[in-house]
C-alpha cells in the first residue's frame, strides 16, 4: 500500500484534508524565506516575509502592484497615483520628491516603494521600514521593475507572473502600432513631457513607444530620455507633429519662434488633457493605453 493509501486509510477523509492542508501550508511557510533585490540605486534590499502592508510613492509602482493582482496590500500612496479608481480612497503621503515620513511611519508599513529621486530613503530606513526604489526610465527598466515588484510582494512565481504581464503589455503596443494608417508613419515628432521644456528623447520609454509606432523622434538619444531643451532647438528640428503632456493644463502658450512652425501653423499639435497626461507619461502597465493615444494623435494629424 503506497503511503497517501495507508495516510487515508487511518484517517477520516475530512480529517486527512485538514491535516494535508495544514502540512501544505507548512511546507509554504518554510520554503518562504527573504528575498534580495537590488534597486536602481544599486542597492540590495531584503524583503524577509510577504508584505501586506505596502506604501507606493510613485504612480508607476503604484500600478504595478495593481497590475499583479495585488491592490489589496496598498495602505498609502502619493498625491499623484490616481488609477486605478481603488487606490483613490488610500491615505496620501505626499509627493515623491517630498513624502510625508510621518504618515508613511504611522501606517506601519512592511515595505515602502520609492522612485530614486526621492531623498527620504535614509528618514525611512532609520524608522526601521524596508525601501525599495525603483526608477523606470526606458521600456526595459519597465519589464525590469515588474519583476522587481513581483519578487518584493513574495508572489509565489514571481518571473512569471511578471513575465505574463509584460507580454500583454507588449502585445497591447504592439497592437497599437498595428492600427496606424499607413500615411501616419514616418511623421517627425516632438513629445514635450512638461514645461521648461521637458521633452521625452528617443532613448525614453515614450520615445521607445513612439519608435514602434513608426514615427521619427526628432529629439535624439544621445540627449538621454528626458532632457531640457532650449526652446530654439525645437524650431530648428520642424517637426511635423507636437504632443504635449499637460497634466496642469496651464494655457499652450507658445515659446518663442513657435508660431512659425509647420506643425503650428497647420495644427498639428495634440495637447492631451490631464487624463490622457497621466497616462502617456507613466511608464507601466497602462504603456499600451498611452501607444493609442499616441496613435490616435498621429492619425489625426496625418496629411
Amino acid at each position: 500500500m503506497k503511503p497517501l493509501d495507508r495516510f487515508l486509510s487511518i484517517v477520516s477523509w475530512p480529517r486527512a484534508l485538514v491535516v494535508l492542508l495544514a502540512c501544505l501550508c507548512a511546507v509554504a511557510q518554510v520554503r518562504a524565506g527573504p528575498v534580495q533585490i537590488t534597486d536602481d540605486r544599486g542597492q540590495v534590499v531584503t524583503v524577509p516575509q510577504p508584505p501586506r502592508r505596502v506604501a507606493s510613492l510613485l504612480p508607476s509602482l503604484t500600478e504595478t502592484v495593481c497590475a499583479l493582482g495585488e491592490c489589496h496590500r496598498l495602505v498609502g500612496v502619493d498625491r499623484f497615483s490616481n488609477w486605478p479608481d481603488a487606490v483613490k480612497q488610500l491615505p496620501q503621503l505626499g509627493g515623491g520628491v517630498d513624502p510625508n515620513i510621518e504618515a508613511i511611519a504611522a501606517l506601519k508599513p512592511d515595505l515602502v516603494l520609492l522612485s530614486t529621486s526621492t531623498r527620504a530613503r535614509e528618514r525611512l530606513e532609520a524608522l526601521g521600514l524596508t525601501v525599495l526604489e525603483l526608477e523606470p526610465r526606458t521600456q526595459a527598466d519597465v519589464r525590469r521593475m515588474l519583476g522587481h515588484v513581483a519578487r518584493a510582494l513574495h508572489l509565489p512565481d514571481p518571473q512569471g507572473a511578471a513575465d505574463r504581464l509584460w507580454r500583454e503589455i507588449d502585445a497591447g503596443v504592439q497592437a497599437a502600432a498595428q492600427s496606424l494608417p499607413p500615411q501616419a508613419r514616418g511623421a517627425r515628432v516632438y513629445f514635450e513631457v512638461s514645461r521648461g521644456p521637458y521633452a521625452a528623447g528617443a532613448a525614453s520609454f515614450i520615445g521607445e513607444t513612439l519608435a514602434r509606432l513608426g514615427v521619427q523622434n526628432v529629439v535624439g538619444a544621445e540627449l538621454g530620455p528626458f532632457p531640457r531643451l532650449n526652446p530654439e532647438y525645437v524650431v530648428r528640428a520642424n517637426p511635423g507633429v507636437i504632443m504635449v503632456g499637460n497634466r496642469s493644463m496651464q494655457p499652450m502658450v507658445m515659446y518663442p519662434g513657435w508660431q512659425g512652425m509647420a506643425a503650428v501653423r497647420e495644427q498639428r499639435v495634440c495637447v492631451f488633457d490631464p487624463v490622457e497626461s497621466d497616462v502617456v507619461v507613466r511608464p507601466g502597465p497602462r504603456l499600451p493605453e498611452a501607444a493609442r493615444i499616441m496613435a490616435r494623435c498621429l492619425a489625426e494629424t496625418a496629411r
